[in-house]
């Protein structure tokens, strides 16, 4: 006999409650492990895959190890000090690109703004801000990711959990799945895989997408001599996890570069503005249908909340855990939404003795 609907809802509340309580207070501690298990998350389909073509568990988790590492080598001697030389170059040159565009305004506009305007002189003050603290925040970001992750738990503690998980990710997945409450485990399988299907096509989907449009702009805007074409393109590559932000913010950004640098060069200014059209039609078109597909059912709207919500209870541990949350709480407001419709709150006394039979097949 199983027990009451009331003693259920109190131990799932109470475990709930402690989860809560657990994130909030050691989050920092907690994020290599977030991390970790983030990492086996997203590869255990190339993992899957390798077993399918003959690998084992064990072998196929080791190239792919063979193949992080060697990424990770690659990315960190040939991109990182780039990007990191031409941010602090962006955030330096600041103040010149804003009295740059003061002395074009003046130029076009004399009657709407001269030496002394209030425009003219937020233009200044926006500049020398965007220096200051601009350099300020990087260099923040900076010690406080070497304080907050220390070396080894960069180096160290993720990808040895990351392996580890990875390596045991299905016998996990087993264990887990024998702890279930055998009432209710149906639904559970029921619902976590409808949660999975939506993680995996978003998160694995979008990440790749991001990883695809931020190489294509860093590329293409450096082969046209855009400068700082790194970095707008890591920007615009890491932004578009946010559907419309990514595309908005990086070509506002390479277009505004380009026009104080090629300003009468009319032809590469165009050439920023294509590759941007290009991306943004190879993503609609191609990249997003192809591998998000249209089924994810993560609103931009829900998305962005829930960075926000989870982002300001537990800081970047919450917005590591806010797609997934998003994801999870949005698959139980549908089965809850389809368990009032099919129920007497909904239907009422009346239509539940009109269609009893409709009423047995939706049970």
């Amino acid at each position: 006999m199983s027990l009451p609907v009331s003693e259920q809802l109190k131990y799932w509340g109470i475990a709930a409650a402690a989860l809560f309580v657990l994130l909030y207070a050691l989050g920092d501690q907690l994020l290599p492990f977030f991390l970790g298990a983030a990492i086996a998350y997203f590869l255990d389909p190339i993992a899957d895959w390798l077993e399918d073509h003959g690998c084992s568990r064990a072998l196929a988790t080791g190239l792919i190890t063979i193949g992080g590492l060697i990424t990770f080598v690659v990315v960190t001697l040939l991109v990182v000090p780039t990007l990191i030389q031409q941010s602090v170059q962006l955030f330096n040159m600041a103040p010149n690109l804003s009295r740059n565009l003061g002395v074009f305004l003046t130029e076009q506009f004399p009657s709407l703004l001269d030496e002394q305007s209030t425009l003219r002189q937020s233009l200044d003050s926006v500049g020398k801000m965007v220096s200051e603290q601009g350099a300020k925040v990087l260099n923040t970001a900076l010690t406080s990711a070497a304080s907050l992750l220390n070396v080894v738990v960069l180096f160290v503690i993720v990808p040895v959990v990351s392996v580890y998980l990875l390596l045991d990710w299905d016998n996990m997945i087993a264990r887990i799945d024998d702890l279930l409450p055998r009432d209710h485990a149906p639904v559970i399988r029921r619902l976590a895989s409808e949660i999975d299907k939506t993680l995996s096509g978003f998160i694995r989907g979008m990440g790749t997408v991001c990883l695809i449009l931020g190489t294509y702009y860093a590329i293409a805007l450096m082969s046209v001599g855009l400068q700082f074409g790194l970095v707008v393109g890591f920007v615009a590559g890491l932004l578009t996890f946010i559907p419309y932000v990514g595309a908005l913010v990086g070509g506002a950004l390479a277009i505004g570069l380009a026009l104080f640098q090629f300003w009468g060069e009319w032809f590469w200014i165009g050439a920023v503005a294509v590759i941007f059209m290009v991306g943004q039609m190879a993503e609609g078109n191609v990249l997003t249908p192809k591998l998000v597909g249209n089924s994810v059912g993560l609103h931009p709207v829900w998305l962005i909340l829930s960075l926000s919500v989870f982002g300001a209870l537990f800081g970047f541990v919450g917005m590591l855990v806010a797609v997934p949350m998003a994801a999870a709480i949005g698959v139980f407001v549908r089965f809850a939404i389809a368990q009032y419709r099919s129920g007497l709150l909904y239907k009422g006394v009346e239509g539940s003795s009109s269609t009893p039979a409709n009423d047995r097949a939706e049970d």
